[in-house]
């Protein structure tokens, strides 16, 4: 089983997640290759996909959406998961889920035209008050957001293995 598990990271804490991710598949026994969309430029040879983004303004990245967009036919022959790293965990709590919901629902949408996904989920990733222009980290802390790293890792590595189940259930042509 050889996986393909590309990221599109805006200040790196995409880029651990799907490592994190790469990390549960391979233990799970699949030969895994992990790196950033750009870098990508064939799918043929893997049997599954992994796709992550960095989410700014409920959006994936550009270079994320563009993988999608180029690879569609590719991507609808293969089973896909996607994910998407946001700061829903860093807003006050009335808000976390409605944005996580949220994230999901738009993300999902702009997104349902290329590529059927088995999965999407959203994690909290890292936010710093000096990753964000100031009058932004202003506003986010007078909405009562805190900054801080919000990645529950066993969270993404429960859902890394539970793709790993799926596959080794459901098998994929070509692998044995």
């Amino acid at each position: 089983m050889r996986i393909l598990v590309g990221y599109a990271s805006w200040q790196g804490s995409t880029a651990e997640v799907a490592r994190r991710v790469a990390t549960t598949l391979e233990h799970a026994g699949a030969t895994v290759e992990l790196a950033p969309v750009e870098e990508v430029e064939d799918l043929t040879g893997y049997d599954a996909v992994v796709l992550g983004s960095a989410v700014h303004n409920q959006s994936w990245m550009p270079e994320a959406a563009d993988f999608v967009h180029r690879h569609t036919v590719v991507l609808s022959q293969r089973p896909v998961w996607l994910f998407s790293v946001g700061m829903s965990d860093g807003l006050p709590r009335p808000l976390r889920r409605m944005a996580r919901t949220a994230q999901d629902q738009r993300i999902a949408a702009a997104l349902r035209e290329d590529v059927q996904p088995r999965g999407h989920r959203v994690f909290s990733g890292v936010c710093r008050p000096e990753q964000l222009p100031r009058w932004v980290g202003v506003a986010f802390r007078a909405v009562g957001g805190r900054f801080g790293d919000y990645r529950d890792w066993p969270a993404i590595e429960a859902w890394a293995g539970q793709i790993a189940q799926e596959l080794d259930v459901r098998s994929v042509p070509g692998s044995a």
